[in-house]
């Protein structure tokens, strides 16, 4: 019997048959789910304690040290020998994570001088503050693909406003905007971003508010090439006689058909978006020190020449994860090219 398939439906089978692309979906996915559950897998809070008849989830409350027998109101140090000796006694019981540190715990019992080398206390060593390598990059590997993710939506939305305005409208309002593109593209973004930082205090709201300012204009060309194509078309027009308004011609006939170039490079804006933070934590235009970045761990890496498992690393996290999402931009790309059968 044969069965007539969508469009959408031909699409994903085209990019299921690209077993690299496929793969590397799956396997970026898995990483990315399991990251988001970073607290869960590297903390240095337990995750349950039961403690005299009553369950307690440090992970989600801070509990104060009076809590389990101490002296002090201020937040548990579940680290210290008086507070692991009182939840060791009478039947109570603790789990902790697997990997017992979060992304700033410092660990004060490295046997050999920070940065040290790794270790079964440390399995990829500590960077120069004595913080856990491997849980900075879990914890910078989740960070960079969030931020990834919103600044390639922002952009990505901005970029769909002002091409479909500019291919819609054309005469006077494109060329203005094509101006204003110009001119605004012409500014130097770098220099922008290190007088900003010397203004204001360095956060990741700064970051994507300035890079999603010079972000959107390369997808809105392509936009706009498919607005200026599809206005002219019969039915477009015939829409317009029959007074449908502008904004329901444009989202409702016209945009889905220059949806194709946007979901084609979203893969590749995302990758250049976490290559962007990485560059700039690297030079130390990016998030605060204390907050986990594989930029900030390269930086590292390059200051101390000796301590490879820095740079080795953070190296494969960003290479592997820049590499799933090429694969990824790749089998997109295929399954949306019309020229294939």
């Amino acid at each position: 019997m044969n069965t007539v398939l969508t469009s959408s439906q031909r699409r994903w089978l085209s990019f299921k048959a690209n077993k690299r692309g496929y793969y590397s979906l799956w396997i970026f996915s898995i990483l990315f789910v399991l990251s988001l559950f970073a607290e869960v897998w590297s903390n240095d809070k337990p995750l349950i304690i039961y403690y005299q008849q009553a369950y307690y989830f440090p992970i989600l409350t801070d509990y104060p040290e009076t809590t389990f027998g101490g002296s002090f109101d201020t937040p548990t140090d579940y680290k210290d020998s008086f507070i692991q000796q009182r939840l060791a006694q009478n039947g109570n019981w603790i789990v902790y994570a697997l990997n017992p540190y979060s992304y700033d715990t410092i660990n004060y019992n490295t046997a050999a001088p920070n940065p040290a080398p790794p270790s079964r206390a440390n399995l990829l060593g500590t960077d120069d503050h004595g913080r856990d390598v491997f849980a900075r990059l879990l914890y910078g590997f989740r960070l960079s693909v969030l931020f990834g993710f919103v600044l390639t939506i922002i952009a990505t939305v901005l970029g769909i406003i002002a091409g479909a305005v500019q291919g819609f409208f054309g005469g006077k309002v494109d060329l203005l905007l094509q101006r204003f593109m110009e001119v605004w593209g012409s500014m130097p973004e770098l220099y922008l971003l290190i007088i900003f930082s010397s203004i204001f205090q360095p956060s990741i709201t700064l970051l994507i508010v300035l890079l999603s300012m010079f972000g959107w204009m390369g997808l809105a060309d392509y936009v706009r090439a498919e607005f200026l194509k599809g206005r002219s078309m019969e039915y477009v027009r015939s829409a317009q006689a029959l007074g449908v308004s502008n904004i329901k011609l444009m989202w409702r006939h016209l945009l889905p058909n220059a949806l194709t170039p946007v979901i084609t490079f979203l893969p590749f804006r995302i990758s250049g978006s976490i290559l962007a933070l990485t560059s700039l934590d690297f030079l130390g235009l990016g998030v605060p020190p204390s907050t986990p970045s594989l930029g900030e761990l390269l930086a590292q890496g390059k200051t101390n020449i000796s301590a490879w498992w820095l740079s080795l690393s953070t190296f494969g996290v960003l290479v592997g994860t820049l590499v799933l999402l090429i694969f990824i931009g790749e089998a997109v790309r295929e399954s949306m090219d019309t020229r294939r059968g």
